[in-house]
């Protein structure tokens, strides 16, 4: 299970390396692809398949669904590690959600995201605000 949160350094080639407990959890096998609030969701081989065949389900006459798997699928790449343990993230991805020298790794459960330091302390300010989290969580029935 991905876990924690991580502050890495991306380079000048846009480089950024991931976690050994994370990376151990991917199995060698990986995808990125674009968030949903301005982030980036990196998943397992197998997480990323059911994602895939449930897209792949879904009318193609349904413009929500089409404008799902454009944003999906656009913008997902396979992910391979260098020997340091680092990723390449794409020009067009890092641009995306703003991330430029410094990159925070979240675990999110059965997947890990990458944001930007701005945009992960506004999620945490969201996050944080618990009159808000009563109401937005409580149909959850946790």
């Amino acid at each position: 299970m991905f876990l924690g949160q991580f502050v890495h350094n991306v380079d000048e080639k846009g480089r950024l390396t991931i976690p050994a407990r994370f990376r151990d959890l991917l199995d060698g096998e990986a995808y990125i692809t674009a968030g949903f609030e301005k982030n980036l969701l990196v998943l397992t081989e197998p997480r990323f398949n059911k994602m895939k065949e449930r897209l792949n389900e879904m009318s193609l006459t349904d413009l929500e669904a089409r404008q799902l798997k454009r944003l999906l699928f656009s913008n997902a790449a396979q992910l391979e590690f260098d020997k340091a343990g680092r990723i390449l993230l794409p020009a067009y991805l890092r641009e995306a959600i703003g991330v430029q020298t410094e990159a925070i790794l979240v675990g999110v459960g059965d997947y890990f995201e990458i944001w930007s330091p701005e945009n992960w302390k506004e999620q945490e300010n969201v996050l944080h605000d618990t009159q808000a989290n009563a109401t937005r969580f409580a149909s959850l029935d946790l």
